[in-house]
């Protein structure tokens, strides 16, 4: 294996092509800089990822003519380039991003990664992203890597042959880290609330943040847990340790711990590293609904920016404004509704942060609707939980105005029922 500068190993880059970048806490900035630094060399070149860490500067408006950025699902760094116009989003579901990418309707020329340092076979891993990057591999015309030793070796479909790659660039640099906030008292309420629904032998899926981590925290008492799920982050370490998340009852990869993600602090990365419990798979698996209905109990846990009170639920946009992406929220729900005793939920505080209303008449125009009202089951407030499956839609106007926060409730049903005159 020999080493040239991330300056000599983006050469490879050309106008015109789409550049596959590395997501999450493997974000490979060093190659992503090298590249922004050529861009009066280049044209027209597509940077394509989920979200991703770091300062995007290939994502500058100054740079418009050399990087278009095409985000599948968008990250707080590179949010601008939709309103600055150099940029757009792909709706997509995560599960289905590498076959999009395999049949050409994403086809990648140029592949950024960042991985270990080769085992003794040859073998590099991907570490806590695996996403979608053996399938961009494989349709890759140059793979470029950043070698850090910081990168913890994960187990299950996380590796790539060293002879696979095209260019090494070694730099030694902590990966992105960071701490959960803590939950709000609303959060920890409702975090109480979904705790209540999940049953023993439960396997769960759950994203990472404030409410995740409430929910975590009131698991303590329960028993043979499992988790397969798309991401998760530091509120399952002690849940391990203790016991209580053991697999054992899963229907898939029993006794394994499945993601494709896995973002937090340095404890979880050192908790992850030569980890066998750990199975980090693509998203093709991870997020494939069979698969995750062979899981019994399969409780799906997911967020929403905003939900009308039929259950229609914006979860990648405020009104127009693109804020992330449909994700895997689809591909759970989905699963759940198949697995046997399994329930999905959706959770959010009844307010923002700044008092506007979450529970609403009718979703803002342009809104994008990521779960139809048809594949809800159980959406969550600090005021109680709403269980809409099998409800018709006055029933569900009733059970969502309950959940809404009270100086709401009167102008919600009234302003629904008088847009339905």
């Amino acid at each position: 294996m020999t080493f040239i500068t991330a300056q000599e190993a983006v050469k490879a880059v050309q106008s015109g092509d789409r550049v596959y970048v590395h997501a999450a806490s493997m974000t490979p900035t060093i190659l992503t800089d090298a590249l922004t630094d050529r861009a009066s060399e280049l044209s027209n070149v597509e940077m394509c990822h989920i979200h991703t860490y770091g300062v995007a500067k290939y994502a500058d408006i100054q740079y418009k003519d050399s990087f278009f950025v095409n985000s599948l699902f968008v990250g707080a760094n590179v949010r601008h380039t939709i309103k600055q116009g150099n940029g757009s989003y792909t709706p997509i579901f995560l599960g289905s991003m590498p076959k999009a990418i395999l049949n050409g309707d994403l086809k990648v020329d140029v592949l950024l990664i960042q991985v270990t340092e080769p085992d003794e076979h040859g073998y590099c891993s991907l570490g806590t992203s695996i996403e979608n990057i053996h399938a961009a591999a494989e349709t890759a015309r140059v793979i470029i890597a950043q070698v850090n030793k910081y990168v913890p070796r994960t187990f299950g479909d996380s590796y790539i042959h060293a002879s696979k790659i095209n260019y090494f660039v070694e730099n030694h640099t902590p990966l992105y880290a960071f701490a959960m906030p803590d939950s709000t008292k609303d959060e920890i309420t409702i975090g109480n609330y979904i705790a209540e629904l999940i049953e023993d032998k439960s396997c769960l899926q759950m994203g990472i943040g404030s409410i995740p981590n409430a929910v975590l925290a009131n698991l303590t008492n329960h028993k043979g847990l499992g988790i397969h799920t798309e991401m998760f982050s530091d509120g399952i370490i002690p849940l391990v340790k203790s016991g209580v998340i053991t697999g054992e009852h899963k229907g898939i990869l029993k006794g394994k711990i499945v993601s494709t993600f896995a973002d937090g602090s340095q404890e979880l990365y050192d908790f992850i590293n030569q980890n066998p419990v750990i199975e980090m798979k693509p998203t093709s698996f991870s997020n494939d609904p069979y698969k995750i209905a062979k899981n019994n109990r399969l409780i799906s846990i997911n967020s929403a920016i905003e939900v009308d009170v039929t259950g229609q639920v914006c979860a990648d946009s405020i009104g127009t404004n693109v804020f992330s992406g449909v994700g895997g929220q689809i591909d759970f729900i989905t699963g759940a509704s198949m697995s046997k005793g399994g329930k999905s939920i959706l959770a959010l505080t009844s307010t923002t942060n700044k008092g506007v209303n979450k529970i609403v008449p009718s979703l803002k125009q342009g809104a994008g609707v990521v779960t139809s009202r048809a594949h809800v089951d159980y959406i969550i407030t600090e005021f109680g939980v709403a269980k809409l499956s099998g409800k018709h839609i006055r029933d569900r106007v009733k059970a969502m105005v309950e959940i809404a926060h009270p100086d709401f409730r009167e102008s919600i049903e009234r302003e629904y029922f008088e847009s339905i005159k």
